[in-house]
């Protein structure tokens, strides 16, 4: 009988978001034999705690999946070290996790896509990381799933072998990098990895998934991806702690099951392309940019 990944879903004082999210995940396939996880922070100041209280009060009815336990912590941890720890507890009881928060929506099989590949490269050390997000990309003569050097953060699985290469320290992760890796990390400078990790050490980030991808980086790990998403971002509304309002990876989520995956062990080539193609036009031209500042100031 078929053991499935236990599903650890991180949530803070958005009710209207994580009353969403398992509404969507309790429609999955799979969710009546998943064990969730539900791990609660604590509130970090008056403000925040009737919303956090009122999550907690929705958390307390919660049914549709093979068990449900509700983690209350009692300080406020911050996101990242709430996953870190989440995710570290349960690869230990279970050798395997999928990890989502409190505003991703998903499809009612990404649930089965993350135990199909959980299981199909479980013995592949260079498989580390199984993400279900994918940016909006236009272009279709890529194959269903495929293999990827960046990891997605927005709803994503990994196995106890790949997470104890898991490096939180930043210094010891930054001295291993000379500009050629940069270059590489940052897919040729599209994306603003390297940034994010300078802003971390200067304390303008707390990101548990840049120091994640810069660990499965420097071991020379792939990430699994499916061409078209299989969760959606609903906290890009100005409500997240960590996001603002911005709808450039905002997509359509994948309605049918992935039914292809990569038998070479490789990043691809074709997806890397058109990966880059996007993140290098991703934000539009200068009027669409300033368009999009003035709606963020401007609310």
């Amino acid at each position: 009988m078929q053991t499935f990944a236990p599903i650890a879903l991180f949530v803070y004082n958005r009710p209207q978001h994580t009353e969403r999210t398992i509404k969507f995940l309790k429609q999955n396939q799979l969710a009546s034999e998943s064990r969730l996880f539900i791990f609660s922070d604590g509130f970090k100041s008056a403000e925040d705690e009737a919303k956090v209280l009122e999550v907690r009060e929705l958390l307390k009815n919660i049914d549709g999946f093979k068990s449900v336990e509700v983690v209350e912590r009692k300080e406020n941890m911050g996101l990242a070290n709430s996953v870190i720890a989440g995710v570290s507890r349960l690869v230990k009881d279970y050798k395997q996790v999928i990890v989502m928060e409190d505003d991703l929506i998903t499809s009612p099989y990404t649930l089965t896509y993350f135990n199909e590949a959980l299981d199909r490269y479980r013995k592949e050390d260079q498989v580390m990381h199984i993400g279900a997000y994918m940016y909006p990309l236009k272009e279709n003569n890529i194959p269903e799933s495929f293999f990827y050097r960046a990891a997605t953060s927005w709803g994503w699985a990994t196995w106890d072998r790949a997470w104890q290469h898991f490096e939180p320290n930043i210094d010891t992760l930054m001295a291993q990098f000379d500009a050629k890796k940069r270059a590489a990390f940052s897919i040729e400078h599209k994306m603003n990895f390297w940034k994010q990790m300078q802003d971390f050490k200067k304390g303008k980030n707390n990101s548990w998934a840049i120091r994640w991808y810069a660990s499965i980086f420097l071991k020379g790990g792939l990430t699994l991806n499916p061409a078209q998403s299989l969760v959606n971002n609903i906290g890009h509304d100005g409500t997240g702690i960590h996001s603002g309002i911005n709808d450039i990876y905002n997509v359509i989520i994948n309605p049918k099951p992935i039914s292809e995956y990569p038998a070479e062990i490789k990043e691809n080539k074709a997806a890397y392309e058109t990966i880059k193609e996007f993140l290098s036009t991703r934000k539009g031209n200068l009027w669409e940019r300033l368009k999009r500042y003035l709606k963020q100031r401007l609310g």
